[in-house]
């Protein structure tokens, strides 16, 4: 076998597009908090919906929310569930499952969003800034309309749920 060697190509413009200068990183964290239906047993994730008075308001997304100065994006996501969610998350129920990276050019930022699947917490979610939550199974999320960062990350829901 003959080894030939790399060739350098430029990468196409279609495929990649450069950072905006100057675009402010955003960093936020979700969560895809996981459970079995208690009727059904069918594997489901927590969506909530944008409430009205806020960007992308009526959107559907997986909870979560920004980083305070000094936190760690788990021990943001602990106290954004806790005041979104009224529930609490134990630190060894937070697991890496995916990231998405997604510019607003027009909002002048771009998001990078680490997001979790948790299956286990303590209390009953409830939409505590009032927003509206539903659970949905992998089937039926394609089906409610989210922001764009939150798009890419629905194939490794879906894996999550598969493999509940």
């Amino acid at each position: 076998m003959r080894l030939l060697p790399l060739q350098h190509r430029r990468p196409r413009t279609l495929l990649v597009q450069a950072a905006v200068p100057d675009m402010k990183v955003l960093l936020v964290v979700a969560a895809a908090l996981l459970r079995r239906d208690p009727e059904t047993q069918e594997p489901s994730v927590l969506l909530a919906q944008r409430p009205a008075g806020k960007s992308m308001a009526g959107l559907w997304e997986f909870p979560g929310g920004k980083l305070e100065p000094g936190e760690t994006p788990e021990q943001a996501l602990r106290r954004e569930l806790t005041e979104e969610l009224k529930i609490e998350v134990p630190p060894a129920s937070l697991l890496p499952l995916s990231f998405a990276s997604h510019a607003y050019t027009e909002q002048g930022f771009h998001l990078l969003m680490p997001l979790f699947a948790c299956t286990e917490w303590e209390g009953d979610p409830v939409g505590a800034e009032g927003q509206q939550l539903i659970w949905s199974n992998a089937a039926e999320l394609e089906s409610f309309t989210m922001p764009p960062a939150d798009v890419p990350l629905i194939p490794a829901i879906r894996r999550a749920l598969t493999a509940m």
